[in-house]
């Protein structure tokens, strides 16, 4: 059987929907994963869908990017602190999912503490969750924090015109340093798309898990893509991130 490179987008706690995707892209062993971040933080099954990760890391290849919501927590699995930004920002969620769950925290700190900041194969594709600022690329970066946090790496390919050709001076530097750049982070369903979306070389796999929207996985050679169902309606006595705002704010 072929061997695959899938790449998945933001999972925010949604395991049923997680589960859903490995079901409808058919995953085998064989495949290799990698995983742009965001795995808790949303719906309540935070710490379930790290376990769920954790298992399938020991039968097959895979890569785990961390992104900003997966910095918190491995901050709160190391200091038992929550941070009132984290709780504001689906931390209740994954608090709570731990709180009802007698897994060892200390073999998920592990595995967060393993986590990359970015992936680069073969083929000179970047896998990063959210972007990076350095003209140099981001083994230079000055802020560690763009790795999971910058946006403007997204805007700046979303604001380039297409009639600018990639040898182009005028085509951004930092574009120009990989084939392929995957990123996560700023949810697609932001511009009302709920697939994956592409412009110039790189592709945002985040399809608003967290939200009203779905969890997205792409093969990285053929472009098929495969998605769950909208992950609110797989957990119909919850609102994601949205629910633990309001309450919060209360």
């Amino acid at each position: 059987m072929k061997k695959r490179t899938l790449v998945f987008g933001d999972i925010h706690g949604g395991l049923r929907a997680l589960q859903q995707l490995f079901e409808r892209a058919k995953i085998t062993t064989n495949d290799r994963l990698i995983f742009l971040g965001d795995y808790v933080d949303g719906w309540s099954e935070s710490a379930a869908t790290i376990q769920f990760l954790i298992e399938i890391a020991e039968k097959q290849e895979c890569i785990f990017i961390k992104g900003n919501h997966d910095a918190w927590c491995e901050h709160f699995l190391r200091t038992n602190e929550s941070l009132n930004e984290w709780l504001f920002n689906g931390g209740t969620a994954t608090v709570e999912s731990y709180d009802n769950t007698n897994i060892e925290k200390i073999k998920h700190l592990n595995f967060f503490e393993r986590m990359k900041d970015y992936y680069i194969d073969e083929e000179n594709g970047l896998f990063i969750h959210a972007g990076f600022s350095s003209m140099h690329g981001p083994s230079k970066e000055t802020y560690a924090t763009n790795y999971s946090w910058d946006r403007t790496l997204w805007e700046m390919a979303l604001a380039l015109d297409d009639r600018i050709e990639k040898d182009s001076v005028f085509y951004p530097k930092r574009l120009k340093l990989f084939s392929e750049i995957y990123i996560g982070h700023t949810p697609t369903v932001n511009y009302k798309i709920d697939v994956p979306m592409h412009k110039a070389n790189v592709w945002n796999i985040d399809t608003g898990a967290a939200f009203m929207g779905k969890i997205s996985c792409l093969d990285i050679v053929t472009k098929e893509f495969w998605q769950s169902d909208v992950v609110r309606n797989l957990y119909p006595n919850e609102r994601g991130r949205n629910s633990y705002n309001v309450k919060l704010k209360e």
